[in-house]
Order: C-alpha cells, then structure tokens, then sequence
C-alpha cells in the first residue's frame, strides 16, 4: 500500500472525522470559555478561579449538546449527562489545579488558560469520547 492510499484511509475513516468534529466544538466551547474568563477576570475584576469556572459552566451547556448531536452522533439522555458531567467534573478540577500551577510559575492570569487548555483538552477527549461512546449509557 502507497502512503498516499494510506493517508486516504486515514482521512475518511469515521474515526478522523470524529476528531475533527471534536476539535471544531472543543474550540468553540475553549473560546466560549475563555471570553467569559478574560471578562469577567481582566474587565469586572473577579478572581481567576471565579471567573474560570462561570466560563467552564456557560461552555459546559454547549458543549454538551453539540458533543451529542455533532461530534459523537448520539442522542443526549440523562444518563449521558450525567457521566457528561462527572467526566466535566475531573475535567474542571484538572483545569483548575493547572490553572494555579502555570499561575504559580509566572504566567500571568489572563494568558495562564492557555497552556491550561493545551494541557487537559486530549484528556477530555477520552473522558467524553468514553461516556457519549458508552453503550450502557
């Protein structure tokens, strides 16, 4: 098999696309979150953590909904948003303590999310992918 061919598997296996769709909603939801940490961090004036998590919240509800109709095609249950959110939950608490730590070794606050998101987004990936993939779910 050429590399070419190769690469054309890769391109259009259901899996791919998947990860495509992940990232389009996980960048919106991290500018969704973002824009509301940096206002209400840098503009209003609140605490860094505060003003994370009133972002993590708004961005959370849409992610949610277009992880389910979007990236994962699956059908949004109660059961789904409750594994959504406990998986959210280590998630946030991840967000949270790396938030601190890149604050801790001299990033400023309004830049720290960053390096944050780099840090905790694949491991989101797997937690969600693992919940909204769950059969017993």
């Amino acid at each position: 098999m050429s590399i070419t061919h190769n690469i054309s598997k890769i391109y259009h296996s259901a899996q791919f696309r998947e990860v495509v769709r992940f990232g389009i909603v996980g960048c919106v939801a991290t500018l969704i979150q973002y824009a509301i940490y940096y206002l209400f961090n840098q503009c209003i004036g609140w605490g860094a953590t505060t003003s994370l998590t009133i972002g993590y919240a708004v961005s959370f509800v849409f992610n949610f909904f277009l992880s389910n109709y979007f990236t994962f095609r699956t059908k949004p249950t109660v059961k789904k948003g409750i594994g959504f959110g406990m998986s959210h939950a280590i998630n946030y608490l991840l967000q949270i303590v790396f938030l601190n730590v890149y604050m801790w070794i001299g990033i400023p606050e309004e830049f720290a999310p960053i390096p944050m998101f780099v840090t905790v987004i694949p491991i989101n990936f797997l937690l969600v992918r693992f919940v909204l993939k769950s059969k017993r779910l």
